[in-house]
């Protein structure tokens, strides 16, 4: 039974103005997809991403508000595979270990949704990356476990996302939603027959680079 009062959010989502969060043709040279990298410059310019990212040096206000926010409290983290690494299929070995280096931002348990299981490794500061092959339930069982009374965050893709708003297990969705068109790719919100029900825009705050919205289940 999975434990309601820790809260399961996506944060710092950035999607197009056609509703894309990842754009066509996902690969080791465009892990996000032709075009997609346009959609998070938003973010890599606050100083919330660079004290986790880069040298520690970004532009605060409103953007690095939201950055800073959705940091706060989280205990674990979900992501689907694709979002974890370019490597489909069966794993073929132990050598993918993710997109940040040997000291991933995360620092806590990350939870990697999964056709085809694999072993739990660590890296350096406090990431463990768990492998689970049972569905989004279970992932979510675990991760809310591992989070210790603090929430969990689902990093994405857009499948990831899919699977908690159509299980109506996603308490909280920020979208960045940037002033680029991408016309194929990743849509945030397809395959829920229609869009997300259930929520609510608690807040809509625009910077220069782009506009905030976050929902809320009712």
């Amino acid at each position: 039974m999975i434990d309601r009062m820790a809260k399961l959010r996506a944060t710092t989502i950035s999607v197009s103005l056609d509703g894309y969060m990842a754009g066509p043709d996902q690969s080791l040279d465009n892990p996000l997809g032709v075009g997609a990298l346009d959609l998070h410059q938003w973010l890599f310019g606050t100083k919330s991403w660079q004290a986790s990212h880069g040298d520690g040096v970004g532009a605060t206000g409103v953007d690095d508000d939201f950055a800073a926010r959705a940091n706060e409290n989280i205990g674990a983290t979900i992501m689907g595979r694709n979002m974890f690494g370019p490597v489909r299929g069966p794993w073929p070995d132990d050598s993918w270990t993710g997109w940040w280096g040997e000291n991933p931002p995360f620092h806590h348990d990350v939870f990697v949704l999964s056709h085809h299981p694999r072993e739990s490794f660590s890296l350096d500061g406090g990431t463990t990356f768990h492998f689970v092959t049972d569905g989004p339930e279970a992932a979510l069982s675990q991760a809310v476990a591992a989070a210790d009374g603090k929430d969990v965050r689902v990093g994405g893709g857009a499948s990831a996302i899919q699977q908690y708003l159509r299980l109506g297990l996603l308490d909280e969705l920020h979208m960045a939603i940037v002033p680029v068109l991408l016309a194929a790719g990743e849509r945030i919100f397809d395959h829920l027959d229609g869009g997300p029900t259930g929520y609510r825009c608690a807040e809509m705050v625009s910077s220069p680079a782009v506009t905030h919205v976050r929902l809320v289940r009712d």
